[in-house]
């Protein structure tokens, strides 16, 4: 079975949930800040970027960090091109640990216009999805931000994030479509229900043999996506935490039997700098453990 055959199974049906590892060049400070790095610890992008690099290599590191409760993990670009302990990382990531390893391909928001954010352009898609997949990159993912309840933009994010899922499958990967819902929207449920409505419809205008991931915030009603779940098209859905609290976000995801965690800040939290290894592996096992009992 071939590599990409063996991610295609264990994205479909492994058990356990996809760690977010992909703060990118706006929300590097801030993760770095939880962690305990502060910006007066760094001079210059390089700096914080090396010092957001050694985080995440001691998180995929880790002994608990293994496909036995984590089956994939999203990387920053420059992560892509980086090394852990002199292997790319997502060589390391397949080979050694057994994940599945994708990466975050968005360029950031437009502003907000009729209640949503689109995607930024991509230049030079193309050609780095082309050398993604010569780094045994399986997927990717594209993040953009639904705040309203407005029919107009809801039709208008959903289609984005299908046409740039159409340039990835033709580069061979596997999209993760990323419609977040802002979990602070006062209209979040009523945009929900226009968005589940609004992915089904391009889902099934799908030809064969084109699948799809989605990435979806957890919604206010439970089991609302299990339809998109279970549709021919959808490998997988997977939830974000989008701000909720490791606890909160996995008492929600509980509830949704159809979806497994895709969490980022729930699956660093409480990790700090200055922990020694063996408490840093405890705390990170901690996070890992109860994020994996959510998904399955």
């Amino acid at each position: 079975m071939s590599d990409q055959s063996s991610m295609r199974t264990q994205m479909q049906s492994g058990a356990g949930f996809i760690a977010a590892l992909d703060q990118s060049g706006g929300s590097t400070p801030k993760a770095l800040s939880l962690y305990g790095v502060e910006p007066s610890d760094y001079s210059g992008d390089e700096e914080m970027f090396r010092a957001m690099h050694d985080m995440r290599a001691r998180i995929i590191l880790s002994p608990d960090f293994t496909s036995d409760k984590v089956i994939g993990a999203i990387l920053f670009e420059r992560t892509m091109n980086d090394t852990i302990n002199a292997k790319p990382v997502a060589e390391l990531l397949w080979n050694d640990r057994g994940i599945v390893p994708f990466l975050k391909i968005d360029k950031g928001l437009e502003d907000q216009a009729n209640g949503v954010q689109l995607m930024k352009p991509m230049p030079g898609l193309e050609a780095l999805l082309h050398e993604a997949r010569g780094k045994g990159i399986f997927g990717t993912k594209e993040r953009s931000v639904v705040h309203e309840a407005d029919a107009e933009g809801i039709t208008a994010i959903v289609a984005q994030q299908f046409e740039v899922g159409a340039t990835v499958t033709a580069a061979g990967l596997v999209p993760i479509l990323e419609p977040e819902v802002n979990i602070h929207s006062d209209t979040k449920a009523e945009a929900e229900a226009l968005l589940e409505a609004e992915i089904a419809k391009h889902l099934n205008a799908l030809p064969d043999g084109v699948d799809v991931m989605l990435k979806l915030t957890l919604p206010e009603k439970p089991g609302l996506y299990d339809g998109l779940a279970r549709h021919p098209r959808v490998l997988r859905v997977v939830a974000l935490s989008g701000g909720y609290s490791t606890d909160d976000a996995s008492a929600r995801l509980a509830q949704n039997d159809h979806m497994i965690a895709s969490f980022s800040r729930a699956l660093t939290e409480g990790l700090n700098v200055s922990m020694s290894d063996a408490e840093f592996d405890a705390a990170l096992g901690s996070n890992i453990d109860k994020i994996y009992r959510a998904s399955v």
